[in-house]
C-alpha cells in the first residue's frame, strides 16, 4: 500500500476540510455540530461503523480491516478557544469570540485524511482502526469521558498527534521520554481578621500572609523538589479584600502546577508549606488540590520505533525532528491511565515564509498547510505498521 501517495492525493481535500472546521469553531462542551459534521464526513467516505457519545458530543469510528489482528486508535481533539480571531485568513472563525487558536481544526482534517487513506486500503490491514474525535480536550475532560465510556475496551494502543507553532514544518517528532506535563489545579484558602488599614497590628492581614504563601511556595521549587525533576508551581490569581482602606480578612489564591513527578509528593509539600507560613502569622489556610491530567510520557519502545520509522520510511530520516520537553499538558495522557500503552508526537507548523510564526493559542496563529498531509500519512502509517507488526503476536 502506498500512503505516501495516497496522502499526496488527498492533500486538497485535508486542506479544505481544515478550511471548513477553522471556519466554525465550537467550545469545549458544545461540539454538537462539528461532531455531526464529522460524521456526515465520515459517511460520506463509506465508513459506517460511527458511535456517538452519550451524554457529551464527540464520537469514534472503526475501519475493519480484511485480515485478522488487534485494534489500534488514533485521536484528535476537536474544541476551540474563545478567542477572538485576527488572523486575517480567508477562511477565519465565523463565530465572534471563538476560533482554533489551538489548531484541533487541523487535527480533525488530518485524521480524516488518515481514515480516507486507510478506508481505501482497508482489505490489507490486518486488525481495526479506531478513529477518535474527543471532545473538551482544553477544560481537561473529554480523553477521560470517552476512557469512562468505554472507547478504548479492547484497543491495543493509541496514537495522538499536536500541530505546534514554534517548532518548524514540517519536522514531525516522536521522541520518547518526558514530553509534556501534567496539569493539576489548586485553591488555598487564607483565612485572617480584618481591621482598620490605619491599625494592622488589631487584624490579621491575609493579604501580606498570602504574598508570604506565594514566596514559600517557589522554595518548594527551588529548595525541596529534587532539581532533577522539573517542577512549576503559578499563582495565576489572587482575589482579597473589599476596600483599600480595611485590611483582608480572607484570600484565596488559585494556581496550577506542572511537573512529571507521579504521586502525592508536590501536593503534601505545598500543604506544608502552606499551612505553616499561615500559622507564623496567626492565620490559617487551606489547600484544595485536584490532579486533572498526569504527564505524557513516551515510553513504549515498540510505538516510539513504529512512528519514528513511520516518519523516516516516507520522508527520510531528516524530517524527524525534535521538539524540547514542555511544561504545558494534554489530556491524552489520560487514556493511558488503564494501560493502554500510547505515542504521542509534534508536527511542527512553523513556516516564517508563509507568516506562520506564532505559537498556539495566539489570535493569529495559522499553520503551514503544507504539513497536513504529511500528518495524515504518517497517522496511517503507524496504524497499519502497528496492525501488521502485532498480528502475528
Amino acid at each position: 500500500m502506498d500512503i505516501k501517495a495516497l496522502a499526496e492525493a488527498y492533500a486538497p481535500y485535508i486542506v479544505e476540510r481544515r478550511r471548513f472546521y477553522h471556519t466554525c469553531p465550537e467550545l469545549s462542551g458544545e461540539e454538537k455540530e462539528t461532531t455531526a459534521k464529522i460524521k456526515a464526513d465520515l459517511e460520506a467516505m463509506g465508513i459506517t461503523d460511527i458511535h456517538e457519545m452519550e451524554g457529551f458530543y464527540g464520537l469514534y469510528a472503526d475501519i475493519h480491516g480484511g485480515k485478522p489482528g488487534k485494534t489500534v486508535a488514533l485521536r484528535a481533539d476537536i474544541d476551540a478557544l474563545s478567542v477572538h480571531e485576527e488572523s486575517g485568513l480567508p477562511f477565519a472563525s465565523k463565530v465572534d469570540g471563538k476560533m482554533h487558536a489551538c489548531g484541533h481544526d487541523n487535527h480533525i482534517a488530518m485524521q480524516l485524511g488518515a481514515a480516507k487513506i486507510l478506508n481505501e486500503v482497508k482489505d490489507e490491514l490486518c486488525g481495526t482502526v479506531r478513529l477518535v474525535f474527543q471532545p473538551a480536550e482544553e477544560i481537561a475532560t473529554g480523553a477521560r469521558d470517552m476512557l469512562n465510556a468505554g472507547v478504548l475496551d479492547g484497543v491495543a494502543a493509541i496514537y495522538g498527534v499536536h500541530v505546534w507553532g514554534s517548532f518548524d514544518a514540517p519536522y514531525i517528532d516522536f521522541t520518547s521520554g518526558n514530553r509534556m506535563a501534567c496539569c493539576h489545579g489548586f485553591q488555598v484558602e487564607v483565612e485572617g481578621r480584618s481591621a482598620h488599614a490605619s491599625a494592622p497590628h488589631e487584624g490579621i492581614d491575609a493579604v501580606t500572609v498570602s504574598c508570604a504563601i506565594i514566596e514559600a511556595l517557589q522554595k518548594v521549587v527551588s529548595r525541596i523538589n529534587d532539581p532533577l525533576n522539573p517542577l512549576v508551581i503559578t499563582v495565576g490569581k489572587v482575589t482579597a479584600g473589599n476596600r483599600w482602606n480595611v485590611l483582608a480578612g480572607h484570600a484565596k489564591l488559585e494556581g496550577t502546577v506542572r511537573t512529571f513527578a507521579t504521586g502525592t509528593q508536590v501536593e503534601d509539600e505545598m500543604r506544608r508549606v502552606i499551612e505553616n507560613t499561615a500559622a507564623a502569622f496567626g492565620a490559617k489556610a487551606t489547600l484544595s488540590y485536584q490532579y486533572m491530567t498526569a504527564p505524557v510520557i513516551n515510553s513504549d519502545e515498540q510505538l516510539n520505533r513504529i512512528a519514528q520509522n513511520a516518519v523516516v520510511s516516507m520522508y527520510g530520516q531528516e524530517s524527524l525532528g525534535h521538539q524540547p520537553t514542555m511544561m504545558g499538558s494534554e489530556d491524552f495522557s489520560i487514556f493511558g491511565e488503564h494501560g493502554t500503552p500510547y505515542i504521542y508526537g509534534f508536527v511542527g507548523s512553523r513556516n516564517p515564509e508563509k507568516g506562520c510564526i506564532y505559537s498556539n493559542h495566539h489570535e493569529k496563529f495559522n499553520v503551514d498547510e503544507d504539513i497536513l498531509h504529511r500528518g495524515a500519512a504518517v497517522a496511517a502509517k503507524f496504524a497499519a505498521d502497528f496492525l501488521a507488526e502485532t498480528a502475528a503476536e
